[in-house]
């Protein structure tokens, strides 16, 4: 019985130790960390991820301002399309170009309306009773851009800015030259408007319009 009594005064008296020590608080404690769930987190700033502006990659071969027009020629014609026109266009320029440097009426009577057939044949005359001749030739079409469009009375006239380089050359009736050159080409910048019914069964555009840019 001694020794029980004596080992639990020992246990009593180390307990009142470690209050001592640890069972009072002095306002000096460093607070013990709260467990994860506890913990106030502020949040950080979330990234939002803003997709990319997408913008239409824009036609080089037309111009703004053709747009609306062009939608008009598909919206009558579907089977319309500006790729093939400016080719088609292309090939008019070339083929009309020496027609009339030719002088080749015949040609030029199935490719242009009739203001601006009729504009080249007073050339085409006035060039014959000069007794001269043209030895042109087309070296290139450095450009082709559709600038203007439009629909009126069922009619579609599109006109195209032709950037080309031609060498040119007028000879007498001797075969002399007085003008030009075939060695040097001349930048010309044409302004040319074709145009069609589009209800019509024919599907080709005639030049309705010159002009220089």
């Amino acid at each position: 019985m001694f020794y029980v009594v004596l080992l639990a005064m020992i246990a009593a008296f180390l307990a009142l130790r470690l209050y001592s020590v640890l069972g009072k608080r002095t306002g000096h404690e460093q607070p013990l960390p709260k467990p994860a769930e506890d913990r106030s987190v502020t949040p950080l700033p979330r990234t939002v991820d803003m997709p990319a502006e997408i913008k239409e990659a824009r036609n080089p071969s037309i111009d703004s301002g053709a747009e609306n027009g062009l939608r008009q020629v598909v919206a009558i014609d579907g089977a319309f399309d500006s790729a093939q026109f400016l080719d088609g266009a292309k090939s008019a320029y070339k083929m009309i170009l020496e027609a009339f440097w030719k002088g080749d009426r015949e040609t030029l009577e199935w490719l242009v309306e009739g203001d601006v057939r009729d504009a080249f044949g007073d050339v085409i005359t006035a060039r014959e009773e000069a007794g001269q001749t043209l030895d042109n030739r087309l070296v290139r079409i450095e450009k082709a851009v559709i600038s203007d469009a439009e629909v009126t009375g069922g009619v579609a006239r599109i006109t195209v800015r032709f950037d080309a380089d031609i060498a040119a050359v007028t000879r007498d009736a001797d075969g002399t030259v007085i003008a030009g050159s075939l060695t040097d080409a001349v930048d010309t910048h044409d302004v040319w408007t074709f145009a069609r019914t589009l209800k019509s069964d024919d599907p080709n555009w005639k030049l309705s319009e010159t002009d220089e840019a």
